[in-house]
């Protein structure tokens, strides 16, 4: 899954096929966390943009938001049939900027975070999907969430976990969010960043605490096992 990521580099200029969007932060985000407003790119008249969603996604059909913090992910395998993303995954795609996401290995009685990052320290684009949900007891209300799609490992993420999230190239983004891309070809993105695109470093657990904001939460940190960073 990709429980946390960060975002902490602004201003970014963010390419998405032959458009460039330029993404600026009111402040650094060293460790997003569900339930957190977020940036996300969508296309509005058909141009991409920048809008600040919620993570965790709430179906349209939900009755409340329970759902939300069992949908800050979608597996890739199975999010074109899933009831919750199903309808998203036709109509409301989107990408989800980061600098790198965090993974923690079980070593023990303790979970130990490393985060990834790009290795040409370019930005990530996560696969997302969005969703505008209204609670019945006020219809006027317009709840817009969002969700990162996950897939399999690569090598460089397997020894940590066995999910990570999607992320597209520049090129792949905007087929990602083309409304006349098939949901056949939307699958074919839906794959591993090759091996020699990422590496990690272990960070500091200050991380785990999702109040916790600083950049401590990105530095390196010693390893504390045999398993050495690549």
């Amino acid at each position: 899954m990709c429980g946390r990521y960060s975002l902490a580099k602004p201003p970014k200029r963010i390419r998405v096929g032959h458009t460039e969007v330029v993404l600026f932060l009111s402040r650094p985000r060293y460790n997003v966390a569900p339930m957190q407003m977020a940036p996300v790119i969508r296309l509005r008249d058909g141009q991409p943009v920048v809008d600040e969603l919620r993570w965790g996604l709430i179906p349209s059909w939900a009755k409340d938001t329970k759902l939300a913090a069992s949908c800050i992910n979608a597996r890739s395998e199975t999010v074109a049939t899933k009831p919750a993303f199903r309808s998203a995954f036709k109509r409301r795609r989107c990408l989800v900027p980061a600098d790198g996401f965090f993974e923690w290995e079980p070593l023990g009685k303790q979970k130990l975070p490393w985060l990834f990052v790009r290795r040409d320290a370019e930005p990530l684009l996560f696969a997302g999907l969005w969703e505008s949900w209204q609670p019945a007891e006020n219809p006027a209300v317009h709840e817009q969430t969002f969700t990162i799609l996950t897939t399999t490992p690569n090598s460089v993420t397997a020894p940590v976990h066995d999910r990570m999230p999607v992320a597209l190239s520049a090129d792949a983004a905007a087929r990602w969010l083309d409304e006349a891309t098939t949901p056949e070809q939307l699958a074919a993105l839906c794959v591993p960043l090759p091996d020699d695109a990422l590496q990690r470093h272990r960070v500091s657990q200050v991380v785990n605490s999702a109040r916790n904001d600083s950049p401590e939460c990105v530095a390196p940190v010693l390893e504390q096992t045999g398993l050495d960073g690549l």
